[in-house]
């Protein structure tokens, strides 16, 4: 039991407590207050005052950007069940359609960069069906709902700032300047500092258009890969049958070992014949577990894991490659 002395101190302190809470909710700024902060340090760093009160004129908070931002998946995934819903056979058959149509454009970019012309329609093809769905956020708001709810608030207000600087360089007009929930954009889906980093005007016609333009998209996904490492004399990956007695410890993108060596641990190509003899580095990925499919990472699949830091979704991004670089393969 508490004394009374005990009773009043925990009382005290709870009111203290609320105090300090409302106290702190009172010092943060409004929303329009936050705008005006984020103006300051966009004409501080360049953008011209003529963009800045274009683009906040409207700006309005999102709740449902924020909802978005926190909402966690209750439905257990795996890559059985996730791989089937992101490539579909019906994308599969699209992928190698518009393989075929943009071939001559794809072929003279992915020579100039050195990427496989597969893994530029397989990225554009998971990333926003093609260029079908690239979102219906207003771009500028869905960033400053962000930046301003505060749980990543240094990450987002920095792409905020990239995307004023985007408009301020005459890329994409305001009112066609949509993306995702999150701030991404395109049918790249280039958050708005890789869209500085990486974007090209493959056209030359002075702007960095991946919203409506062919040869941009292609390239600047291509560029993108190109500048993080890829090596177009190696695939992804492959999936591989490990033995019974296989030590899950040794799984990760951390550890590296030559097919040699990963043959002489017992793994084996999905067909139980022995893996290529030729001298490459490659981790062992999980992207389940010890019971689930299993994949030998080459140098690319790190690259893929730059673009999107999940296991699924560069594994969506290299099967659905391979299903257009070997039809015959898997129609067996």
């Amino acid at each position: 039991m508490k004394t009374i002395k005990q009773l009043i101190r925990c009382v005290l302190l709870s009111a203290c407590s609320v105090i300090a809470t409302v106290a702190v909710a009172d010092d943060k700024p409004s929303f329009e207050q936050y705008l005006q902060q984020v103006k300051q340090q966009a004409l501080a760093q360049g953008v011209s005052p003529a963009t800045i009160d274009q683009a906040f004129a409207d700006a309005t908070f999102i709740q449902r950007t924020v909802k978005l931002d926190r909402n966690q998946p209750e439905k257990r995934v795996t890559l059985d069940t996730y791989l089937p819903k992101r490539v579909p056979q019906w994308k599969i058959d699209k992928a190698r359609k518009l393989y075929k149509q943009h071939y001559s454009l794809l072929k003279e970019i992915g020579d100039q960069y050195g990427v496989q012309p597969r893994f530029i329609v397989a990225l554009w093809g998971n990333e926003t069906n093609f260029g079908t769905y690239t979102g219906n956020f207003d771009i500028v708001s869905a960033l400053a709902t962000l930046a301003y709810d505060g749980r990543r608030e240094e990450f987002f207000r920095k792409e905020l700032i990239a995307a004023l600087t985007i408009l301020d360089q005459g890329h994409i007009e305001l009112a066609q300047f949509q993306g995702s929930w999150a701030g991404a954009m395109g049918q790249t889906q280039f958050m708005p500092s890789s869209f500085l980093a990486f974007a090209v005007d493959h056209d030359g016609d002075g702007r960095k258009d991946i919203w409506g333009t062919q040869a941009d998209v292609f390239a600047s996904i291509a560029n993108y890969l190109a500048q993080s490492g890829w090596n177009d004399d190696l695939t992804w990956g492959r999936q591989v049958k490990l033995p019974a007695d296989f030590d899950p410890e040794l799984a990760g993108l951390k550890i590296k070992k030559s097919l040699a060596e990963w043959q002489q641990l017992g793994v084996r190509r999905y067909d139980m014949s022995n893996l290529p003899t030729r001298d490459i580095k490659a981790s062992l990925v999980l992207p389940d577990d010890a019971q689930g499919r299993a994949y030998l990472a080459y140098g690319n699949y790190d690259v893929l894991m730059k673009w999107n830091r999940s296991y699924y979704f560069v594994t969506s991004v290299g099967y659905l490659s391979d299903r257009i670089a070997y039809p015959s393969v898997f129609a067996k």
